[in-house]
């Protein structure tokens, strides 16, 4: 029986159910256009290495300003960051669906992944802010829950809209389902711009942090293609480092108007819970990517099919994810993100005895584990990183810990691909890869049950810690 304290209010129901369909937005723009690249190519009579960065400026652009995008939530109120996030996606997704060459369509793929970068801090702020304490473990259960079924749909809708209509209905579906989430928090979401905002912007953090995370996940981008000797490899891990360390710098200088202010800096819980993440993600990512690369190298599987090869984990990520959400608060962090971990290792040696005659079937139990030990994961983890930080910082938490995610997933491209270039076949070379994933996942264990606690820090002066 539920508490009646814990009991949601119709104005929170609305709320959550408006953020929920802007979380779908964003993940599903992630992944819709994966199988529309090649009918975008015909159009524009392009190739894929200009095409690809349909998806690759979006992912940049959203990567690169997170962190900034958490900041500002935090310091101007999430409700005004989020409307500002939310007019220029659903504009831009305008603009891409009437692109008339590509150069027009890239640069409105890259404002579509800024206008996402202020939507989802303020989404994360918004969603912990408006439910009590004792319910967090939902608001990460209905997040992780979300993007899980928007990744998973995003292909399929994708293929549908692309052999139905057209590609550029994958950018008008957008209107009306921002339309109806921006109506809908206007109305139920009060104003919560701080009062005498005594805090600046910190125009040099935000400069040097956004150039030095621009050529990292470049560099992680490229580095499949042109190999880590390449002068344009060196060039960018360089300008990383430098950018990073005036970035460091400019942060000791700035004092309490830091873009990531001393008491988050300082976290250990949070940035713990950030380095699991980090280490996780490397293993989530590979399944992402090499699980339809078997599929369809391995047994010469369509596009289509070889993405929906990736259903089995997605559904059960997306229906753990929300189970996860009454287990966390029932258990505490530690127990399930401890739990994620151990069934994503065991998920992930099952996957790794892959040879040529391994049928999708065979696959099946391996993804419904490893599925579900992303869904206790991740959904624990948003919520133990976000809470264990005051709750002022709340969207910058959630944007950093989506930065751990997103350097994860590129730091594991690079290592996977040559693990699997070195391999005499690519079912032996994914055999391998995915070995070595489940090790990784096991060093995520250890982080995990030694220093993810997730016990709230409440509303702590932000002086302390």
């Amino acid at each position: 029986m539920v508490d009646e304290k814990t009991k949601l209010t119709r104005i929170q129901v609305l709320g959550l159910f408006a953020l929920s369909l802007a979380i779908f937005l964003i993940g599903n723009d992630l992944t819709a256009f994966s199988v529309a690249i090649p009918a975008i190519e015909k159009d524009f009579n392009s190739n894929i290495t200009t095409t690809q960065w349909i998806i690759n400026g979006y992912t940049l652009a959203f990567g690169i300003l997170l962190i900034s995008g958490g900041r500002l939530a935090d310091m101007f109120g999430r409700r005004k960051i989020f409307f500002i996030g939310m007019t220029s996606f659903a504009f831009f997704s305008l603009l891409g669906g009437i692109a008339t060459n590509i150069p027009m369509l890239l640069a409105a793929r890259g404002l579509m992944g800024i206008g996402s970068a202020l939507m989802w801090p303020a989404i994360l702020g918004l969603i912990y802010g408006m439910l009590p304490e004792d319910r967090s473990g939902f608001a990460g259960g209905l997040v992780m829950g979300m993007c899980a079924a928007a990744n998973a749909i995003g292909p399929v809708l994708g293929g549908i809209l692309t052999d139905l209509l057209s590609w550029r209905w994958i950018f008008f579906i957008n209107l009306p389902v921002a339309a109806l989430a921006f109506w809908v928090c206007w109305k139920v979401i009060p104003d919560d711009t701080p009062e005498n905002v005594t805090e600046r912007i910190d125009y040099g953090g935000v400069i040097t942090l956004t150039t030095s995370l621009f050529c990292l996940l470049l560099a992680l981008d490229l580095v499949v293609d042109i190999g880590f000797k390449s002068p344009v490899i060196i060039v960018l891990a360089l300008a990383t480092l430098l950018f990073m360390g005036a970035f460091i710098l400019v942060e000791r200088h700035v004092g309490r108007d830091a873009l990531i202010p001393v008491d988050v800096a300082t976290n250990h819980g949070f940035f713990a819970a950030g380095i699991a993440t980090l280490l996780l993600s490397v293993v989530f990512f590979a399944a992402l990517v090499y699980v339809p690369q078997y599929l369809s190298k391995v047994h010469n599987h369509s596009a289509m099919y070889s993405g929906m090869g990736l259903l089995p984990m997605m559904v059960s990520f997306g229906l753990v994810s929300f189970i996860a959400g009454g287990l966390y608060e029932t258990l505490g962090a530690k127990t399930i993100v401890s739990a994620g971990t151990i069934a994503m290792c065991i998920g992930m040696f099952m996957l790794s005895h892959l040879h040529k005659e391994t049928t999708f079937l065979q696959m099946v139990p391996g993804l419904v584990v490893l599925g579900a030990g992303i869904g206790l994961f991740y959904s624990a983890i948003t919520t133990a990183a976000i809470t264990v930080v005051a709750p002022e910082r709340a969207s910058l938490a959630g944007a950093i810990l989506y930065m751990f995610q997103i350097g994860g997933g590129a730091i594991g491209l690079g290592m996977n691909t040559t693990i699997v270039a070195m391999a005499p076949d690519i079912s032996t070379g994914i055999d391998r890869a995915f070995t070595v994933n489940a090790y990784l996942a096991m060093m995520g264990l250890v982080v995990c049950l030694l220093f993810v606690s997730g016990k709230p820090a409440g509303k702590a002066p932000l002086s302390e810690k």
